[in-house]
C-alpha cells in the first residue's frame, strides 16, 4: 500500500477511498502512536474533532470519534468549524489531539482527515508514517470506565471569533465588504468576525446544505464574488475555501487579488507595525516574480520553500518568522495562528485597507503581478529533469531571452510521472510561447520508453 498521507493529511473520494473504516482505524492508530510517544503520560487524553459541512463529514466524524473513544480518548465534538479554528482550540483547550474532517477546496464528493498535535500544529511526516504503520494492529482494548467519552461543544465558534478580533491592529468601521464563504465551514464564523470588527458585511455562499460546498463559489470560483462587489458597491470582497484555511480577494472593481498580493500588503503593514520578524517572508518557489521584485525594492527578504503550506510553516517555525504563505491564498500569521487562516487573513488585509484610507486597487499596486503560465507535462521521466543536457540548454536559452523580466521554473511532481513547467514573462503571450516550447523539449527528451 502506498503512503496514504499526502501533503495535507489523508484525502480522497468519500466512502470509496476515505471510508468510515479508514477513519476509525486512523483514529485508533493515532491514539496509540501519540500515547506510546508519551503525549498522554499522567493524564486521561482528550481530543477535539471538527468538520466542514460535507454530508460525508457526518459519518466520518462519527467514525473518528468512535475510534478515539474506543482507544480511551475523551472526545469534544466541535461539529462544523473551520480548520484553523480546530487548530486554535487544540491549542487553547490544551488537548492532546485535534482532528479535522475536510477536503478543503476539493469538490463535495471528496473528503479528508488531518491531525493536529498538542499546541495545534500539524503532525510531522515521521509521526504520520508511524500512524500508518500501526493501523489494524492487534491491541488491548480498554473496558469499563477506561473507554473514552464523547461530548458536544455547543458554541466553539464564539471563542474562535473573539480570538480573531483581538488580533486586529485597528477596526473596520466604514468598510462595506462582500464575503464568499464557499458554503463551507466558515459560513457562520466568517461574517460574524468581520461584523464584530466593525465592517458592513454582505455574505454570499453562506448557506451550506452538505452538498453545495465549493460549488461555483469560494476561492476557487471568484465570479460570484466579483459580481457581488460591483453590485453592492463594496470596498472589497474576500473569498474563503471550504474549510477556510485560505483567502483570496477582489478589489473595488472586481479585479482578483491573489495570495502574493495579499502577502505583499501584509508584509509592508507588519513591518510598519514592527511585527515582521527579521524583515522576512516565507514563500514557495511558485511565488510571482512581481512579488519578488516588489519585496526586493522594499528591502524585505524572501525565504523559499517547496510548494505546500506545510513546508512554509516548517520554515517559519524553524527560524521564528512571523509571515508566510502561498499564491493560492494560504497565508500563515504565526503570531496568531498555527496554520493558514482565511478569516484571519481577511481581517488583517481589510484592517490595512481601513487604515490606509485608499482603494484596494491602489493598496495592492505595491506589486505588479507578472503573467504566469503553468504547463503540466505527463508521462515523463521526472528524475532526469535536473540532468538532461538538451533540457538544461533549452532552459538557459529561455532565461536569456526573458532576461531580468521573467523566470523559468521546472518542478518534478512529488507523486506523479509529471514535470511542471512554469514561465513568467512581461506578457501572457510570451509566457505561453516559452512554456510551450520548453514543454515540448520535456516531452521529447524525457518521454517514458
Amino acid at each position: 500500500m502506498g503512503r496514504i498521507f499526502g501533503t495535507d493529511g489523508v484525502r480522497g473520494l468519500a466512502n470509496r477511498e476515505v471510508t468510515a473504516e479508514l477513519a476509525l482505524d486512523l483514529a485508533v492508530a493515532a491514539a496509540h502512536v501519540l500515547g506510546d510517544a508519551g503525549a498522554f503520560e499522567g493524564h486521561r487524553p482528550t481530543a477535539v474533532v471538527g468538520r466542514d459541512p460535507r454530508a460525508s463529514g457526518e459519518f466520518l466524524a462519527a467514525a473518528v470519534s468512535a475510534g478515539l473513544a474506543s482507544a480511551g480518548v475523551d472526545v469534544v465534538d466541535l461539529s462544523v468549524l473551520p480548520t484553523p479554528a480546530v487548530a486554535y482550540l487544540t491549542s487553547v483547550l490544551d488537548v492532546d489531539l485535534g482532528v479535522m474532517i475536510s477536503a478543503s477546496h476539493n469538490p463535495m464528493p471528496d473528503n479528508g482527515i488531518k491531525f493536529f498535535a498538542r499546541g495545534g500544529h500539524k503532525l510531522p511526516d515521521q509521526v504520520e508514517d508511524a500512524i500508518e504503520a500501526r493501523m489494524r494492529e492487534p491491541w488491548a482494548r480498554p473496558v469499563g470506565s477506561h473507554v473514552g467519552r464523547i461530548r458536544r461543544e455547543s458554541t466553539p465558534h464564539i471563542r474562535y471569533v473573539d480570538h480573531l478580533v483581538r488580533t486586529m491592529p485597528n477596526r473596520l468601521d466604514g468598510l462595506r465588504v462582500v464575503m464568499d464563504c464557499a458554503n463551507g465551514s466558515a459560513s457562520r464564523s466568517g461574517p460574524e468576525a468581520l461584523r464584530a470588527a466593525g465592517a458592513e458585511v454582505v455574505a454570499i455562499g453562506a448557506a451550506p446544505d452538505g452538498l453545495n460546498i465549493n460549488d461555483g463559489c469560494g476561492s476557487t470560483h471568484l465570479e460570484a464574488l466579483q459580481a457581488a462587489v460591483r453590485e453592492h458597491g463594496a470596498h472589497a470582497g474576500v473569498a474563503l475555501d471550504g474549510d477556510a484555511d485560505r483567502c483570496l480577494a477582489v478589489d473595488e472593481n472586481g479585479a482578483v487579488v491573489d495570495g502574493d498580493q495579499i502577502l505583499a500588503v501584509l508584509a509592508l503593514a507588519m513591518r510598519e507595525q514592527g511585527r515582521l520578524r527579521d524583515d522576512a517572508v516565507v514563500v514557495t518557489v511558485m511565488s510571482n516574480l512581481g512579488f519578488r521584485q516588489a519585496m526586493s525594492r522594499e528591502g524585505i527578504h524572501l525565504v523559499d520553500t517547496a510548494v505546500g503550506d506545510r513546508y512554509v510553516l516548517e520554515a517559519m517555525r524553524e527560524h521564528g518568522y512571523s509571515l508566510g504563505g502561498e499564491q493560492s491564498g494560504h497565508v500563515i500569521m504565526l503570531d496568531h495562528s498555527t496554520t493558514g487562516d482565511g478569516i484571519l487573513t481577511s481581517l488583517h488585509l481589510l484592517a490595512r485597507l481601513a487604515h490606509a484610507g485608499k482603494p484596494m486597487s491602489e493598496l495592492v499596486a505595491v506589486m505588479d503581478r507578472l503573467p504566469q503560465v503553468l504547463v503540466n507535462v505527463r508521462d515523463v521521466d521526472k528524475s532526469a529533469a535536473d540532468t538532461c543536457r538538451p533540457l538544461l540548454d533549452a532552459v538557459a536559452e529561455a532565461e536569456a531571452e526573458l532576461g531580468g523580466t521573467g523566470r523559468v521554473l521546472l518542478r518534478p511532481s512529488g507523486t506523479e510521472a509529471l514535470v511542471r513547467v512554469m514561465v513568467e514573462a512581461e506578457s501572457q503571450e510570451q509566457a505561453r510561447q516559452v512554456a510551450e516550447r520548453l514543454a515540448a523539449v520535456v516531452r521529447r527528451e524525457l518521454a517514458l520508453r
